[in-house]
């Protein structure tokens, strides 16, 4: 068991801690590393769920909901700034509180429709628990990112027990993550801060990226009503 007393190695231990190169390790490099393998089992876990449940769409309704599948492990330097950033004291155990997006997997599907269809059908899942839904699709973020984000729980089975994981999932179209990767390489190069007018023509960009999504909507819809 991770002691909650146990403090966080630094950042730099961190970094090797995990690269699985650093030997001997301390106590606290020993359980850092072991939470950080929690959480890449979360994410194979939910990976694995995706997947299936996207084959079985597809052997039902010949389509697949799911366009890709990206994943993603919080590195510690970003652990570490975040939890400065929060005020959370550097334990082990006010990480997994504190924490529920290190583990981070990534649904990108074709249409709007498919983000809700995905979502249900893991929820619908007996071991996987929501535990928050942030719906920026309905209602973006004033920068105009949309997405619909679930933080879930998933079981995670060790050889002497299970522990339950969270994992963040976001789920969005193809267009809404060309928007936001393209908004998250320019805010990176602008080092955090983009100028508002800058700011202004990137919610243009994403309000003229939601109408796309809308109308490829609706062009499916009718393709659908007209097949034979």
């Amino acid at each position: 068991m991770v002691s909650e007393k146990t403090v966080m190695p630094t950042q730099a231990q961190a970094e090797l801690a995990v690269s699985e190169q650093m030997v001997p390790l301390s106590d606290a490099m020993k359980e850092f590393r072991a939470q950080m393998h929690l959480y890449k089992a979360g994410i194979r876990t939910v990976e694995m769920k995706l997947q299936t449940l996207d084959e079985e769409f597809h052997a039902k309704y010949d389509y697949n909901p799911i366009h890709h599948i990206e994943t993603r492990l919080k590195e510690p330097r970003s652990i570490f700034k975040k939890m400065e950033r929060l005020g959370v004291s550097g334990t082990i155990g006010e990480m997994k509180r504190a924490l529920t997006d290190i583990a981070g997997v990534r649904v990108i599907c074709n249409y709007i429709s498919d983000t809700k269809t995905v979502a249900e059908m893991l929820l619908r899942q007996d071991d996987v628990v929501l535990v928050r839904k942030s719906d920026y699709i309905h209602e973006p973020k004033e920068s105009g990112y949309r997405s619909l984000h679930l933080v879930v729980t998933v079981p995670v089975y060790l050889s002497e027990r299970m522990e339950r994981v969270p994992v963040e999932v976001q789920i969005r179209t193809i267009a809404m993550d060309c928007w936001a990767s393209l908004e998250h390489h320019l805010r990176y190069k602008a080092e955090g801060e983009i100028p508002e007018d800058l700011r202004y023509r990137l919610r243009i960009c994403a309000m003229a990226i939601a109408e796309v999504d809308a109308e490829m909507q609706e062009i499916k819809r009718a393709v659908d009503r007209n097949a034979p």
